[in-house]
């Protein structure tokens, strides 16, 4: 599989945890890649995704920043 191609699941897995509306709570980063950690707070469920490709790594690294603009 191509790293483009890749990068679309992550995207796609991101994408889907923050419909069920779910927040970026935690970030891992280690040469592996990013654990990212989201939470829903209406159920109290929690998610862990691996991301392993930079443009993965922006993408939620974007998330967070408008995340956090939306909390202030």
């Amino acid at each position: 599989m191509s790293e483009y191609q890749l990068f679309l699941q992550e995207r796609d897995r991101i994408d889907f945890l923050l419909q069920k509306g779910y927040k970026i709570t935690g970030i891992v980063e280690n040469l592996s890649g990013a654990f990212v950690d989201f939470e829903n707070g209406k159920e109290d469920d929690k998610e862990t995704l691996h991301i392993v490709t930079p443009e993965g790594r922006k993408y939620f690294s974007v998330v967070l920043i408008k995340q956090q603009k939306e909390g202030a």
